[in-house]
């Protein structure tokens, strides 16, 4: 194998000193801490098990809401929504007058030090389960950039490589499947062990906590696998750093149905028809994980002089947790102030928010409701293969955030 690049690079203010190792940084999406807890606890994860006993483990504080574009968008830019500008993975654009989805690069603001690392000398690899993220993630990149969910359509000129099934050795995988981020981590394997890659970023998807519970047999099994995998990065002398987008829980009342506030049809029962636009941000193409409910909506109301009175009315309903204005949800939550509407709205543990009925086809759900993007989502893990120098061990005692995750894996590791 080369020795890799050890060329700097910086990236929204921040610079970045790479040794000369495979760099690996993996998002377990949905990874709350308790399900790691559970199969180490059985001794089901003993690669895991090893890096926190050698390296670091501890909690780290993700950016809200607590979505998917979110806080892989804040991964690998380094940086709060507030800059990066991605508030959902959807949203209402108020200058066009459209709902839309926020899959594309084009509604980034802030670089990513994953294209500064590839433009320095390292070779790089972006594998994301879904494929809604691979744009946003490969932006100004150069190397190699696939989805699980269509690896056998990559082709060399549009994603760096082509015959993905063949140097992964697996079928490109079904999105709703434990394979779909196992087939993420086993490219990451492949790509290392064949020498296209040595900084790599690999995304997972949270299909198997939407739909299992940590202590689930099916979850300690996927988690099994993946320490399987994660074990051949360490085995190849990779530097492994591990964290997630959010963590998530269950959204059901005692008797196992939906716990759903619809916040549209509310205002509207309560202050008339004055013109609500409420948004899900949780809302992407992957319905039978969520229905497009979480514990996270945004609302534009057309009436500006209504605003306060609203906010103090929603504040005291119950499952409601969190209301905040434009404003204090730049400040608070770190919101590009353009793209959250005039109120941002968070609930309960074990309660979504949502529009009405008919924005949420609840009959798509695989089983019951587990849902994220509020604040009892927020606190992930964090696991780092090596040691941490003494600043960084200062750092950890801080306030780190999900999104540090490669400051402290490139910058923050001994050996």
């Amino acid at each position: 194998m080369n020795m890799a690049s050890t060329n700097p690079f910086s990236a929204n203010g921040k610079d970045y000193h790479p040794k000369a190792k495979p760099i690996v940084v993996i998002c377990i999406d949905g990874s709350a801490d308790e399900y790691l807890d559970r199969a180490m606890a059985l001794d089901r994860m003993p690669n895991l098990k090893k890096m926190a006993r050698n390296g670091y483990r501890g909690k780290v504080r993700g950016a809200l809401p607590s979505f998917t574009n979110v806080n892989n968008s804040s991964i690998v830019t380094g940086v709060s929504p507030a800059v990066h500008g991605i508030s959902g993975n959807f949203f209402y654009d108020v200058a066009k007058d459209q709902e839309v989805m926020m899959n594309s690069a084009e509604y980034l603001r802030a670089d990513t030090l994953l294209a500064a690392a590839s433009h320095a000398g390292r070779k790089l690899a972006v594998v994301t389960a879904k494929e809604k993220l691979r744009d946003i993630l490969s932006h100004k990149m150069k190397g190699i950039a696939i989805s699980a969910e269509k690896a056998n359509q990559a082709k060399q000129g549009t994603h760096g490589i082509e015959e993905v099934e063949r140097i992964v050795g697996y079928k490109t995988p079904v999105i709703y499947s434990a394979d779909a981020s196992l087939f993420v981590l086993r490219a990451g394997v492949a790509f290392i062990e064949k020498g296209l890659a040595d900084f790599l970023y690999l995304s997972l998807t949270d299909y198997m906590q939407h739909t299992y519970a940590p202590e689930a047999e099916e979850s300690v099994s996927f988690y099994e696998a993946m320490d399987t995998e994660i074990g051949k990065m360490l085995s190849l002398g990779a530097i492994v750093g591990a964290t997630a987008d959010h963590g998530m829980n269950a959204k059901i009342k005692a008797d196992g149905s939906p716990n759903v506030l619809f916040v549209e049809d509310m205002l509207e029962a309560q202050f008339g028809k004055i013109g609500f636009r409420v948004i899900c941000p949780i809302t992407d193409p992957y319905v039978k994980h969520h229905g497009a409910l979480g514990s996270y909506v945004v609302v534009h109301v057309d009436d500006k002089s209504k605003i306060t009175d609203i906010k103090k009315w929603l504040e005291i309903q119950p499952g409601i947790t969190e209301v905040y204005d434009q404003a204090t949800a730049v400040r608070v939550l770190e919101q590009p102030a353009d793209r959250i509407g005039d109120l941002v709205v968070l609930s309960g543990r074990d309660v979504v928010v949502g529009r009405r009925p008919q924005y949420h086809d609840l009959s798509a759900l695989d089983g019951t409701l587990r849902s994220h993007g509020g604040r009892y989502e927020e606190m992930v893990p964090m696991i780092i293969s090596h040691p941490l120098n003494k600043t960084y061990q200062m750092k950890a005692a801080g306030d780190p955030r999900n999104f540090d995750i490669f400051d402290f894996t490139v910058n923050g590791t001994i050996g």
